[in-house]
This record gives C-alpha cells, sequence and structure tokens, in this order.
C-alpha cells in the first residue's frame, strides 16, 4: 500500500494538466459498465466486491469471495447508436485467492464511409473496441485486501488497428469497531503505448515527371498515444440503522453507506465524487452520487460529458431454496446534450461466499 501510495504522489504531480488533454487514446478504459459501482462514478472503490471490481478496484475482487458470473449492457450516449456489452466471471481458488475473467466490448453502429472521391458516402462501417482482462486478488486478513490485473486493448476499424497492453493495481482497507470504515487505492491503465497501423494507411503515389510515368506504393504514419491512466483514492463509512435486527450474515436489516473518491487523470479533469448507498436485508439497494470536475454546472462553457448526477437501484434473491443469488442492478447517468444519459442493466449469478440475502 506504501508503494502504491508512493507512486500517486508522483503520478498526481502531473495530472489533471489542461494542456495534456486528447493526447491519449483508448477512452473506453476510463469506463465502468457496471451498474452497482458505475452508477455511482466509482465512488465506491473502498469497497466494491466481486467481479465488478475489475473496473474498478481489482482488491475488491477477493471481498466476500464466490463464484460469480454477470452481464451488463450499456446504452452509452443514449441516441447515438453506442453500445457496450460486458461479460464477467470470477472464481475462488482457495486461501483468500479469487481470479477473474472480464470481457468488454464496445460498438458504434454503422458509420457512414466518405473518401475525397465519395464526400456522399459509399457504404458503412463498423469500429470495434475490445478489452480482455486477466484478474487475481487475495485478502490477505480481513482488514486487507490487494490486487493486479492485466487488460489486452484492441481497436479495429476495417482494415486498421491497434493493440495494447496495460495493468491495474489495488488495495483495500477496512477498520473500524464494526468493521465499517473502508479505504481504497487504485491505479488503473499503465501499460504501454498505442500505434493505429495496417493496409489502410497504403497509398499509392504517382510519379508523372519520370519517362515513362509510374506509380509507387506508400504508407502513411501514424503517431503513437499514451493510454489514459489514473488514479483513484476512495473512502466510505457504513451507518447501521437497525441493530436490533440482523441479516443471516450478522449485519443489520438497514445499512446506509456514504462515499467520497478523488481520480487524478493523466489527460482530463480531475473528479471529485460523493454518493450514498442505502440497503435492505442485502435484497434492495438505492443509491445516489455526484461527480464535480471544472467547469461542470456551466450552460454556457461547459465542456464536460456529465452533469454530475446519477441514480440507480438493485434487486437481490436466491433462486430456490439452496439455488445462486440473482441481483439485477441499474443505474442512469444524465449527460450534455445532444445526448440523452447513459443507461447501465446489469445481472449478477453469485453462489457461495457470503453475498447472501437474508431469506
Amino acid at each position: 500500500m506504501v508503494a502504491i501510495c508512493a507512486l500517486g504522489v508522483s503520478f498526481t504531480a502531473s495530472a489533471g494538466n489542461k494542456d495534456r488533454v486528447g493526447q491519449s487514446g483508448a477512452p473506453e478504459l476510463l469506463i465502468n459498465p457496471w451498474a452497482r459501482s458505475g452508477g455511482v462514478f466509482s465512488s465506491n472503490g473502498s469497497y466494491v466486491n466481486g467481479l465488478e471490481a475489475m473496473k474498478n478496484n481489482i482488491a475488491g475482487l477477493a471481498q466476500d469471495s464466490a463464484t460469480e458470473v454477470g452481464l451488463t449492457h450499456v446504452t452509452y450516449l443514449s441516441g447515438t447508436g453506442v453500445n457496450i456489452n460486458d461479460l464477467s466471471v470470477a472464481q475462488p481458488i482457495g486461501n483468500g485467492n479469487v481470479i477473474a475473467l472480464n470481457i468488454m466490448s464496445m460498438s458504434f453502429g454503422d458509420i457512414s464511409a466518405t473518401d475525397y472521391f465519395n464526400p456522399d458516402g459509399y457504404g458503412t462501417y463498423h469500429p470495434q473496441y475490445l478489452n480482455v482482462q486477466l484478474g487475481f486478488a487475495r485478502q490477505f486478513s480481513t482488514h486487507f485486501n490487494a490486487g493486479f490485473a492485466m487488460t489486452y486493448v484492441s481497436e479495429q476499424i476495417n482494415n486498421i488497428n491497434a493493440l495494447g497492453l496495460c495493468f491495474d493495481g489495488g488495495v483495500q482497507y477496512v477498520a473500524g469497531k464494526e468493521n465499517n470504515f473502508h479505504l481504497g487505492v487504485t491505479l488503473r491503465n499503465l501499460g504501454t503505448n498505442m500505434r493505429f497501423s495496417g493496409t489502410g494507411f497504403a497509398i499509392n503515389i504517382d510519379q508523372p515527371q519520370t519517362s515513362p510515368s509510374y506509380t509507387i506504393s506508400g504508407s502513411v504514419p501514424s503517431d503513437k498515444f499514451a493510454l489514459p491512466t489514473y488514479l483513484n483514492m476512495s473512502a466510505a463509512y457504513d451507518f447501521y440503522l437497525d441493530k436490533g435486527h440482523m441479516n443471516a450474515d450478522s449485519t443489520p436489516m438497514h445499512k446506509l453507506t456514504v462515499m467520497g473518491a478523488f481520480t487524478s487523470n493523466s489527460f482530463i479533469n480531475d473528479y471529485l465524487g460523493v454518493g450514498a448507498e442505502y440497503t435492505y436485508k442485502n435484497r434492495i439497494g438505492l443509491r445516489a452520487a455526484y461527480r464535480y470536475e471544472k467547469g461542470i454546472g456551466s450552460s454556457e462553457s461547459t465542456n464536460t460529458m456529465y452533469v454530475g448526477f446519477s441514480a440507480g437501484a438493485t434487486v437481490q434473491t436466491r433462486l430456490g431454496e439452496n439455488g445462486p443469488h440473482l441481483a439485477l442492478d441499474y443505474s442512469f447517468m444524465p449527460t450534455s446534450r445532444p445526448a440523452n444519459g447513459v443507461h447501465m442493466i446489469s445481472l449478477r449469478f453469485t453462489r457461495g461466499g457470503s453475498k447472501k440475502s437474508d431469506d
């Protein structure tokens, strides 16, 4: 943890620099598609658990270790045709260790293809972004988790593509008399530069000054671009509202968690987020959050995508007397016009561990 914090201090010194805006690529690495945590702008990194920790704080993968399978769909910037689908599987392997696989695909619908000779278009093309992530986390004690993940990044547009590799690391610490104070630190998307290449950059160059004239083949070079590295520091506190009535896992039926997080970005504005989540019997959850970044809230000068607010809900139940638990999550984040917000819906199946409703 000390090493990560030390790295974070040096990283923060160059973060949030407006002169570097637009100099990174692979923006899909900044998207958390899971509704339960994405809907609070990942402000719950200090206590996030299960497979959705893969896109938030990898250390949370080891919390309440259980076999878990999840699917999520995101309608990104509603009305633009941009959609995200994500599949994730997490599996305990003993001694507090958990491994997981996460596959995220981002599509952009049909986009008109144009060139110099066909400015009105001559068909369509379909960009595809694909991220494949492998993660490992360990629960060293009831108070401390740590994790590590590696992500393969692929971006493709017809005969042009770019490939990259990045790494995540994170820790979570739990303290307090009732283990209700949470701290989390994660460093994400630290990796290789990427460069677009392929036959799509090939061009034919006429040489009319020679006799006879001829044509040679060339290639337009493309520049490298960096990945959107960021450091997130978060904290949360659980308020147990009804200690007289307990769930099966010995937690009160009514719980209110307040959270806060600071995200230091390399190439875009830094974020400051606050939020709250209420849960009843581990069956029903309601959450809301607000994220502040420079320039937000000004209708005339804002250049932020989100307006700052988010809200969501969760319903969870057991399938049969001894079956897995099924959880349905939904979140919505309004955005600046002309887009119509971001809708997230996730489905999670969990067996084992302590992620159980009070049935």
